[in-house]
């Protein structure tokens, strides 16, 4: 009887197979949304995409819903473990006026309230909201370094930022876990600054903006990606968390980088005037504010970061090799 015990206590256990998650996303047809639902997929999770009602992307595994009233299909929550919230007027198209500026800040904190008080009315919410914010919640800080402790800068992207995660208040309020996930630049050739940075740098028209002092935190797509489903699973993230890379660098440096990555000479400035005088109040907030991000929150929770220094970032997103030794 003793051997036999011993036999069955000597057998190795099986596996434990983690459960496959079911991942409600909004904002999924966007440059990070469309990526992450990538990444979902090849986790062979669950996705679900949050649409409004009545959108011409409607899809079999789309979630109709109206952010102006909050109207939700609750049903099709069931089984759901986790929400990433994406969605938000583009801030870096066209100059902001006040109809503009309108557009960003509803987008963001109408949209983001009304999704949060229909999970806080739910029976069974999901465990966990994932919220994009930004980075922009710090201001112009010159090269002080900023991690999560840091309080709102002021100006308008600092604002928005603030009324943004409070948003998610209702949330927070019912025991749902949130994460405001403050993102940096995004790297990749497919949308933001890199896109629109392309054409001129490629033609040797690039140059630094400004004086160039100002620093510029980045993450490269596949990291922010990484980054929200970390996220998503990681039970001690809550509140906000800084989504960018280590290597944060100057925008003398980053142009410098950019340049010798793609192989031409960055001879061209533009002048601080001159940005300002094209892009109005956007320039000072977006260009020109020196924000030097930390992500302390994921270094403490061991986040690997496949491109934590800028040229491998910008090789890997743009598919140029290191060039051989002559």
């Amino acid at each position: 009887m003793n051997a036999a015990l011993n036999q069955r206590l000597e057998q190795p256990k099986a596996p434990v197979i983690p459960r496959a998650k079911t991942i409600v996303v909004r904002g999924a047809s966007g440059l990070v949304g469309c990526a992450l639902s990538q990444a979902i997929g090849d986790r062979q999770w669950s996705l679900r995409r949050l649409v409004r009602r009545n959108s011409a992307k409607d899809r079999g595994d789309s979630i109709s819903w109206n952010p102006e009233s909050g109207l939700l299909n609750f049903t099709a929550f069931n089984g759901v473990d986790a929400v990433v919230h994406l969605a938000g007027e583009n801030i870096a198209c066209g100059r902001w006026t006040a109809a503009k500026k309108l557009r960003i800040r509803d987008s963001r904190v109408i949209g983001t309230h009304q999704l949060c008080k229909s999970l806080a009315a739910m029976s069974s919410p999901p465990r966990v909201l994932v919220c994009a914010s930004a980075i922009g919640f710090y201001g112009d800080r010159g090269d002080q370094s900023l991690t999560e402790a840091e309080p709102p800068g002021r100006g308008f992207l600092p604002e928005v930022c603030v009324q943004w995660e409070r948003a998610t208040q209702p949330a927070v309020d019912v025991g749902i876990r949130v994460v405001n996930l403050r993102i940096g630049v995004v790297l990749s050739p497919d949308g933001g600054a890199i896109q629109q940075m392309l054409l001129p740098f490629l033609f040797g028209l690039g140059g630094k903006i400004g004086n160039g002092r100002q620093y510029w935190s980045w993450i490269s797509l596949p990291d922010l990606v990484r980054s929200i489903l970390f996220a998503v699973e990681e039970e001690s993230l809550i509140g906000p968390v800084n989504a960018v890379a280590p290597g944060t660098v100057t925008n003398a440096e980053f142009t410098r980088v950019f340049g010798q990555v793609l192989q031409r000479p960055t001879l061209f400035p533009l002048p601080g005037f001159m940005a300002r005088l094209v892009l109005g109040e956007m320039a000072n907030e977006l260009l020109l504010a020196s924000i030097r991000v930390v992500p302390e929150r994921l270094q403490q929770n061991h986040f690997e970061f496949e491109h934590s220094e800028l040229e491998t970032a910008l090789r890997a997103v743009l598919n140029r090799k290191q060039p051989s030794p002559k």
